[in-house]
């Protein structure tokens, strides 16, 4: 019955002391005599122990918000609801790999002149939702355009990444490479927002005739401080996300010409982020600055002078001009 049990458990606790390597104290067992170790842990160590959890309950969180971050970071949408054709532009449709085999698409719009723009777009849609803003610089510039989407966007095969986007770009090259009625010395590089990124990472190795970088941004980590400064504060964005897009760091690494053209309005990517990236980078340079202008309307605020600051910086990119 019980009685016998609890002597029993008496009888062994005495014959086979136990001892514990952490804590002091003993209790009663049953009633009886015979007493039993508790484990009592240190206070120190219930505080480290405390302070661990919470600190990695914190970072798990903060790594949630990057994700989640870096989940939103690239908008794709696969529909393609317009083409140049429905504003009266003659345009071919073309498919190619980028150097990891991906399949991309995107089209070529051809112009009076020898220079060819190719375009890197924003972080959202597609190409399809450009064809008005192609259309402007096809009138403006008079050069050939080619735009395309990234893995991921529109057409495009893959999932979008910072390294896949590089191949992406790698792969616009190689096919422009192979055409025979592009001047290959007369390539002109065209990076909006997340595009200027990718302009910057191929122009460090790639001599374009000039490269165009509008609101772009300098790197991930700074775009961290700026948009959650209370995380970034006191965990490094390095340690909760992928994507770098250091393109701050690439600037002295650039010999090509380059204008970096930016909205003073601009709250998604503020302007001290393009006079940064201008102050890092080789001459011939040019800042051009678009007075009302936000993150996504420079071509529409900038109206006929921000197209004639791009038509003469590529009409001739060695020629230096002040900021407007």
């Amino acid at each position: 019955d019980g009685g016998e049990i609890a002597n029993a458990n008496a009888i062994i606790l005495n014959t086979y002391p136990c001892k514990l390597p952490l804590g002091e104290g003993w209790v009663r067992v049953n009633g009886s005599t015979s007493l039993k170790p508790i484990h009592r842990v240190p206070p120190t160590i219930l505080l480290l122990v405390c302070i661990l959890i919470a600190g990695l309950a914190s970072v798990l969180a903060a790594r949630q918000i990057y994700l989640f971050d870096r989940f939103l970071a690239f908008f794709p949408t696969k529909e393609i609801t317009n083409t140049p054709d429905d504003l009266g532009m003659p345009f071919e449709e073309v498919y190619f790999p980028a150097t990891d085999g991906t399949q991309l698409h995107g089209w070529f719009i051809p112009g009076k002149g020898d220079d060819t723009i190719v375009w890197f777009h924003g972080n959202a849609g597609n190409i399809s939702n450009r064809v008005y803003n192609i259309m402007l610089m096809n009138v403006h510039l008079g050069a050939n355009l080619f735009i395309f989407d990234y893995r991921g966007y529109g057409l495009s095969e893959g999932k979008p990444s910072e390294k896949g986007m590089y191949s992406d770009g790698e792969g616009v090259l190689e096919y422009l490479r192979s055409r025979k009625d592009i001047d290959q010395d007369r390539l002109v590089l065209f990076g909006r927002s997340l595009g200027g990124c990718i302009v910057a990472e191929l122009a460090m190795s790639h001599r374009a005739k000039a490269v165009i970088m509008e609101s772009s941004f300098t790197s991930v980590d700074a775009m961290s401080r700026y948009k959650r400064p209370a995380i970034a504060s006191f965990i490094p964005s390095r340690l909760l996300v992928k994507s770098r897009f250091e393109s701050l760091a690439k600037m002295p690494r650039i010999h090509s010409p380059l204008m970096i053209v930016h909205g003073d309005k601009d709250i998604t990517v503020p302007i001290h982020m393009g006079k940064e990236l201008y102050e890092a980078a080789n001459e011939p340079k040019r800042f051009y600055e678009i007075k009302g202008a936000t993150h996504d309307d420079t071509h529409m605020v900038g109206g006929k002078p921000y197209f004639t600051a791009l038509r003469e910086f590529i009409e001739d990119p060695s020629l230096v001009h002040p900021g407007e």
